[in-house]
């Protein structure tokens, strides 16, 4: 029996560009992630992953070996004596403080191998998990007798002044091991972390120690080390032991207590109203996650109501199609279509943040805006046909030469606006940001609410293999999404099951094959699934003009933003390895000419938004197609 059911947009609770507001979170997430592995990609996200690993996801060892190859966590473990290590970027581009590039290769060697892991084991690649194992092999032979895992030796560890990477190199490690573990079960690797975490806790001891007191120097390290609470905060998850989670207040309460040099997640900015965001972008999108971590372990109210005014600040700062600005600071600016870039990292970060909201709150919004960033403003910002990623990227990309949209640079000391499968120039964590992503993106497709049911709050293809109150349940999502609006779900299960499909707040009507319900924003369908059967499912939907804070105007059908592509000269610059190389991009056109009309009559056409615009230069009306920015590397996003 087929239902179809006219939705007004409007009516639902929220919207793509919308202020979320948080109501309630507290230290149990609402909704409950599925072990690793139980999803697992499909269709083009399959697809693209396996680009990814075949490409700068899978051989950046390769294309930047000096930075991999450095025993950083063993035998070339930080002294009093270390000098300064090559890192091959230019670094008048950076912000203060030398004592970083200490430890970069601790950032750059975690978050690579952190994608790695997820992205072998996932994919079923056999000789990618063998490496993987190898190098969990290695990390285990690095613990010391009394459980550090890390990258300072006895002469330095928890007994600093200024820059250090203690909790940084220990936080993108961690999160690693633990996906390892989750993924093959490994006792040995869950008490090596749990030894590991244990040595940090009896060293910094529970509110008896100051571990972010570093001194008034430039401390970006320390600053990035407050999302330890990303690995406390699963291991409160797989033990239900709540030190975690104190543990992970303590750390939040003790860094607002102190100079530091990121400080607009500090609890007094945060609560002066007055207070613009201004540091570096990727540490204060990160820094959301710490917040709400806080705010939920706690019962003071001020944390509560910190998180709220936190996410009004991010709001400002982010661009109509998920871009939380930063190229490389914030610097007290309001997000702009043109002149405001914001870097993958943040994406990433703030995509993260985002499923942390959406586990802890139950609110499907935080879906909705999860897949706002990652469809628009990182694939936007990844080459659609090279395995490149920009660094830094702007709605309105012009050009991509190095500075933002061409601009004059006499010092070159700006660098990220190209494509790179490296950006070595600037600092190698984009690109191994970019091999998290899709991992992370992928484990918010499914998850189980309180009652029992499957929830998808995050739509894409994929194949879900689970158990759900001692029953098997599997389901292969197939969809073109968010390149098609429509959905066949092959079910199966013992026994009865309740699906729950997050309806976007785009959806003006949906069609689906089987007896269903609409609750609070959700197609709900209960069922007996013994025998398998497979749901239709599908939203319709119009072009919609969205407007950001400045009254531009922004192009979307269903979940993606559309821009107009401009026609662009590709220059080649420093190849790193044999086919992979940096690459620049010039308008062969004249680029940014089109305004907005009241009437441009938009309509969705096989793909593209055709509209009529104004020609700038010419005056004259004319008809222009628009694609998804996922498949643009020059374009004119807003008008």
């Amino acid at each position: 029996m087929r239902f179809g059911l006219i939705i007004l947009a409007g009516m639902l609770a929220f919207h793509a560009f919308s202020q979320i507001e948080v109501e309630k979170i507290s230290v149990e997430p609402v909704l409950k992630v599925l072990p690793l592995g139980d999803i697992r990609p499909s269709g083009w996200i399959k697809e693209q992953m396996r680009k990814d690993m075949d490409g700068f996801v899978g051989h950046l060892d390769e294309i930047v070996p000096a930075l991999m190859s450095d025993s950083i966590y063993g035998s070339e473990r930080l002294h009093k004596g270390s000098v300064l290590k090559e890192l091959g970027n230019l670094r008048e581009g950076d912000a203060q403080g030398d004592e970083q590039y200490k430890w970069w290769n601790s950032e750059t060697q975690s978050n690579w191998w952190d994608g790695y892991i997820r992205n072998a084991f996932l994919l079923g690649d056999e000789r990618a998990v063998e490496r993987c194992r190898e190098r969990v092999e290695y990390i285990l032979s690095t613990q010391d007798d009394d459980g550090y895992i890390g990258i300072y030796d006895k002469s330095l560890r928890y007994g600093y002044s200024g820059e250090n990477g203690e909790l940084w190199a220990k936080a993108t490690l961690f999160r690693g091991l633990i996906a390892y573990y989750e993924f093959t079960g490994d006792e040995r690797v869950w008490t090596a972390v749990v030894r590991a975490v244990d040595n940090l806790m009896e060293n910094w001891p529970v509110n008896a120690s100051a571990p972010f007191d570093t001194g008034e120097a430039y401390n970006g390290g320390v600053g990035h080390g407050l999302v330890f609470t990303d690995v406390l905060d699963s291991m409160y998850r797989m033990t239900g032991d709540r030190k975690y989670e104190d543990y992970a207040l303590f750390l939040y309460l003790d860094y607002s207590k102190w100079f530091q040099w990121e400080q607009d997640a500090q609890l007094k900015n945060i609560l002066d109203e007055n207070y613009k965001l201004k540091c570096h972008g990727v540490h204060t999108y990160e820094h959301l996650r710490p917040v709400a971590v806080a705010a939920g372990a706690s019962d003071d109210p001020e944390l509560k109501t910190a998180l709220n005014l936190y996410l009004k600040k991010i709001h400002s700062a982010t661009t109509v199609p998920g871009g939380a600005i930063g190229d490389e600071w914030v610097g007290g600016r309001d997000a702009d279509a043109t002149d405001t870039g914001y870097e993958f990292c943040s994406s990433h970060e703030l995509m993260d943040s985002y499923g942390l909201l959406l586990r802890r709150t139950g609110n499907a919004a935080w879906g909705e805006q999860i897949e706002n960033i990652f469809y628009n403003a990182a694939l936007g910002a990844k080459h659609p046909e090279r395995g490149l990623i920009a660094y830094l990227k702007t709605d309105n990309s012009y050009e991509m030469t190095g500075t933002r949209n061409g601009a004059a640079d006499p010092n070159q000391k700006q660098t990220r606006y190209k494509y790179s499968p490296a950006h070595q120039d600037a600092a190698v964590c984009c690109v191994p940001n970019a091999g998290r992503i899709i991992p992370y993106f992928l484990q918010n497709a499914w998850m189980v609410d309180a009652s029992g049911a499957l929830v998808a709050n995050v739509l894409m293809p994929s194949v879900l293999d689970t158990e759900v109150g001692g029953k098997r349940v599997s389901v292969r999502t197939v969809t073109a999404y968010p390149f098609g609006n429509s959905f066949t779900f092959s079910v199966k299960s013992e026994g009865r099951v309740t699906l729950k499909i997050r309806v976007p707040s785009w959806a003006d009507r949906v069609d689906c094959s089987a007896g269903y319900e609409l609750r609070d924003g959700y197609v709900v369908i209960d069922g007996d699934f013994s025998g398998g059967a497979e749901i239709s499912l599908s939203f319709d939907t119009k072009v919609r003009v969205v407007q950001d804070a400045k009254g531009v105007h922004y192009f979307a059908y269903g979940a993606n933003f559309y821009a107009y592509p401009i026609k662009s000269e590709e220059i080649k610059g420093r190849e790193y390895a044999p086919g992979y190389a940096d690459y620049y991009y010039k308008a062969k056109e004249k680029a940014g000419i089109y305004r907005y009309l009241d009437d441009n009559g938009a309509v969705y056409e096989k793909g593209k938004i055709v509209v009529r615009l104004g020609n700038v230069n010419t005056g004259k009306i004319e008809s222009v197609e628009l694609v998804p920015l996922g498949k643009t590397v020059l374009r004119q996003a807003a008008f």
